[in-house]
């Protein structure tokens, strides 16, 4: 039961996800078009859609222009993730009254209070940048606002989480890569990295950097998750982890599950090689065999509470994960229910101040940051020009 005091609070807040796959979920029905699968009207098969994005009161929504990363084998990961753009572009186009695209803080706000839903373009995996910085600008340049350093698969320049750890973090070109990054005021997303990989991109940044689908890895011991350490060198830069809803994430036994689908699929990888379909077939059947269990939406403010006594409130956001994921927590099925999320915090006593925070003012003041160090390095005079002499 949401009372009318959450609905007020959670009204009144600036409610901004993370990261919803809902673009690749598209992709996967075998549609590229809103002609197709029209979101205007109910689509009970996903998790979003237009109707259940205002009962929501999702005021912004950072959309993943996921591809897989097996597209670094065969060239195409950038032409896929500029498809990927393409599609959430065609969707503002398609619902100009309900979306509309933003670059920065100001304009965030300026379409939030035009009554529309500020989208903002999150790159998942740096493979889509294919190893070049000309291409990391041709991202921003089409509105890429982040970009996770690695997605499942460990690259030539960044370790991630879920693969074996080749360089003990960022070599000398993933330096760069985070540096070119606070240069074009792109946010550094650290989800799906490797724990060194965290550590050392939080010493090169020098703008706060997010974690935008990640939950708390002393609840619930998954390499996906961060730890305590590095939840506190987060706070130290100014950065915000941003809560996932996925199971896997959140409770126990299920993170010790998804511990064991990330060795079965590695086998499985080794068995069939690219053949993704064959893969997927099979981790299907293992899915089915090995039931998760789903938690509630408790277990996710549990997450938050860690995160807020780890690091701060100033360090907390959401990042669902929905349409990204085969299962949610009871009481969060979908982008209808985040005021539930509201309420249980107004249950645990925070204030109306720090539920603001949480729900998206915390993003977008480490938004602003990023916004703030390009400027600040756009000033700066090169080491080697004749005015720094």
């Amino acid at each position: 039961m949401v009372s009318d005091q959450a609905r007020a609070v959670h009204g009144g807040a600036m409610l901004i996800d993370g990261h919803n796959d809902l673009p690749w979920k598209l992709r996967e029905r075998g549609t590229l078009s809103f002609e197709k699968l029209d979101i205007a009207q109910p689509q009970p098969e996903l998790h979003t859609d237009i109707p259940r994005l205002r009962q929501g009161g999702v005021k912004a929504q950072f959309w993943s222009v996921f591809v897989p990363a097996s597209t670094r084998h065969d060239g195409r990961a950038l032409a896929t993730t500029l498809e990927q753009i393409a599609l959430v572009k065609a969707m503002m186009v398609r619902y100009p009254d309900v979306f509309e695209l933003a670059g920065t803080v100001d304009d965030v706000e300026r379409i939030s209070k035009s009554g529309k839903i500020a989208s903002l373009i999150g790159v998942e995996g740096g493979h889509s940048i294919e190893n070049s910085l000309a291409v990391l600008r041709q991202l921003y340049a089409e509105g890429a606002r982040y970009m996770t350093l690695t997605h499942s698969d460990t690259l030539d320049w960044a370790d991630s989480a879920t693969d074996e750890e080749r360089h003990g973090g960022l070599t000398p070109f993933g330096e760069e890569v985070v540096r070119e990054m606070n240069r074009l005021g792109m946010l550094v997303d650290l989800s799906h990295v490797s724990v060194p990989t965290m550590k050392h991109a939080l010493r090169i940044s020098r703008a706060p950097v997010i974690f935008s689908h990640s939950s708390a890895r002393a609840l619930a011991d998954h390499p996906r998750n961060v730890p305590d350490d590095v939840l506190k060198l987060t706070a130290a830069n100014g950065g915000v982890v941003m809560v996932n809803f996925y199971p896997g994430f959140i409770v126990a036994s299920a993170a010790e599950r998804g511990k064991r689908a990330i060795g079965v699929r590695r086998e499985l990888e080794k068995k069939f090689g690219r053949d993704n379909e064959k893969i997927r077939a099979e981790m299907r059947r293992w899915a089915l065999e090995n039931p998760i269990d789903a938690g509630s939406v408790h277990l996710v403010l549990d997450h938050i509470d860690h995160i807020v006594r780890v690091a701060g409130v100033d360090h907390v956001g959401l990042g669902s994960d929905f349409d990204g994921i085969e299962a949610v927590p009871r009481q969060l099925e979908d982008v209808s229910t985040y005021p539930k999320i509201t309420q249980g915090l107004l249950d645990r006593g925070y204030s109306e101040a720090d539920i603001r925070k949480i729900l998206g003012g915390n993003v977008l003041r480490a938004m602003r940051g990023a916004e703030q160090t390009a400027h600040q390095m756009a000033a700066e005079k090169p080491k080697n020009s004749p005015e720094s002499k």
